[in-house]
């Protein structure tokens, strides 16, 4: 993608589900997730372990359909286990899938762009936003 489309991505987005959301500060989910609210994105932690449990005050889901409706999943998943999570979210008529840093499986992103769906795989949203010297925080969200 190039940084004008991750840029759009990033400011018209307002629902995002993170898949793999930890409540464990050492994560990188955990920061990222943290990351997102303070950008004023409205984000649902979506973790069976700890479905009920607040990350970072919000409560978590166990599944990716009860997070929804969603503008984008962020996968922070092992590679092999994001393909499942890429079809999810295909099914319940996301708009696009990030999957984080180390996190590829170029199948899924084929699937997901055929069904319409932006890709961006081996990135991270924080990293991405200082990069393109974004503005702190967005109008909408939490």
């Amino acid at each position: 993608m190039t940084d004008d489309q991750v840029r759009d991505l990033l400011l018209r987005t307002r629902r995002i589900a993170v898949v793999g959301a930890s409540d464990r500060p050492g994560r990188p989910s955990h920061g990222v997730f943290r990351f997102l609210l303070d950008r004023g994105y409205d984000a649902v932690p979506v973790n069976p372990a700890l479905d009920g449990r607040a990350v970072h005050g919000v409560p978590s889901v166990a599944t990716l359909a009860q997070a929804g409706p969603l503008d984008m999943v962020d996968i922070f998943r092992r590679s092999v286990d994001a393909g499942a999570v890429v079809d999810e979210a295909i099914r319940l008529g996301a708009n696009a899938v990030w999957l984080q840093l180390g996190v590829i499986d170029e199948t899924a992103a084929e699937r997901a762009r055929a069904a319409g769906l932006v890709v961006v795989m081996d990135r991270c949203p924080a990293i991405e936003w200082g990069r393109l010297g974004l503005p702190p925080r967005i109008a909408t969200g939490r």
